[in-house]
């Protein structure tokens, strides 16, 4: 994608063409929505029209957080060619550690009164604490947790995948079978991560109440700085030689590793970024549902996040960001007023951006500019010529 007038057109301009000149426009409006937020909740009074309610805090928290893990997709699909269908595993992984953090925190207050065994443990009889679930009473240790879990997965699939050269629909295929290998494995008991019902019934986080509404616009707001550190991370890359590098191997694989540059490690690096991108979503997203369970693996959401990109726009990080905003607001309007149609709605809306807008909502827009842009173009200088020739 050319960058040639991204300084002399302004951020905005960058913003909505999707180029990288458009990062500060991008951090100016979610830092303007999010202080427009926590005034709305705290300080507007319930009663006036601009007033958040509590419950649409936490709806803007979920939809942020599937917003990094969109951008996580695009920064690898968009920049890199690398089509994942199985980032939905690392989104849950990273649920997982955090729900294992909130299930430690419950203590003697659970069902049971266990201080050490969550409830679906006593409940199946285990007479102790698995090795794997210990040093996740920290918060520090599993902030540790739920970037090297993900990270970890995404470093030994890749190192195989990418050193066998494995591309194209190939390793889409791959990845949709890890995914839906996690998701058989997590819903045995015996693996113990609470099976069907997963873990749920949390109580507190570092110390505060997650019922609080205080809690939960602190989630928000980690959830705002959360997607702002992952677009700037995500333009850092894009925008450096490495991220030129990821662009010729899109674009030409075989010709970027003629030229001596080892291609799978710069596969295996930003897949890698990625995952732990997707972990920290998922983290961030569980605390504001208060669930997590094994449907989060299911093979359909990791392609529902491609839906997002698509749509939003594949390569414009700021596409991604849009996309699942808005194909999630529609998602938790439709469901309601459509139930029954909502599926269909989506398929409906993907099939419509493949034809219409086949590079998505933001990677459509320089054409409609460029166009534009031309048009005034020429009709200035017919002005000019009738000028000139009534002169």
């Amino acid at each position: 994608m050319s960058t040639s007038y991204v300084t002399e057109k302004g951020p905005f301009v960058s913003l909505l063409t999707g180029l990288p000149g458009g990062g500060k426009a991008f951090m100016g409006i979610l830092l303007a929505a999010a202080v427009f937020i926590v005034v709305g909740n705290q300080i507007i009074p319930e009663d006036n029209f601009f007033h958040v309610p509590t419950y649409m805090v936490s709806l803007l928290g979920k939809y942020l957080c599937y917003a990094l893990l969109a951008l996580s997709v695009d920064l690898i699909w968009g920049f890199c060619g690398i089509l994942s269908l199985g980032h939905g595993a690392f989104f849950a992984l990273g649920g997982y550690v955090m729900g294992m953090y909130l299930m430690r925190q419950i203590g003697d207050r659970g069902v049971y009164g266990n201080p050490e065994l969550p409830d679906f443990m006593v409940f199946l009889n285990w007479q102790e604490l698995p090795w794997y679930w210990f040093g996740f009473e920290s918060f520090a240790f599993t902030g540790l947790m739920i970037m090297l879990v993900p990270g970890l997965l995404a470093f030994i699939f890749g190192w195989f995948a990418f050193r066998s050269r494995v591309t194209g629909v190939y390793f889409s295929i791959i990845t949709q079978a890890m995914t839906y290998a996690l998701l058989l494995a997590f819903f045995r008991n015996d693996m113990g991560f609470g099976g069907n019902n997963g873990l749920t019934d949390f109580k507190e986080i570092i110390g505060f109440d997650l019922r609080s509404d205080g809690t939960r616009l602190g989630l928000f707001v980690g959830s705002v700085i959360a997607l702002a550190v992952g677009y700037l991370v995500s333009s850092f890359i894009t925008q450096s030689k490495f991220g030129r590098i990821l662009i010729a191997i899109r674009d030409a694989e075989s010709r970027t590793r003629f030229t001596g540059y080892r291609v799978e490690y710069y596969k295996l690096t930003v897949f890698v970024i990625s995952a732990v991108l997707a972990g920290i979503a998922g983290s961030l997203y569980v605390p504001q549902v208060g669930i997590i369970n094994p449907s989060e693996f299911s093979p359909a959401n990791s392609i529902e996040v491609v839906i997002w990109v698509a749509i939003g726009g594949r390569g414009t990080l700021w596409g991604a960001v849009l996309g699942a905003i808005l194909v999630n607001w529609g998602k938790s309007y439709f469901t309601g007023a459509l139930p029954e149609a909502w599926l269909y709605m989506l398929g409906g809306l993907f099939v419509f951006s493949t034809l219409a807008l086949p590079k998505g909502i933001v990677g459509t827009f320089p054409i409609f500019y460029d166009t534009i842009r031309r048009k005034l173009g020429r009709r200035a200088d017919d002005l000019s010529n009738v000028k000139e020739g009534d002169a």
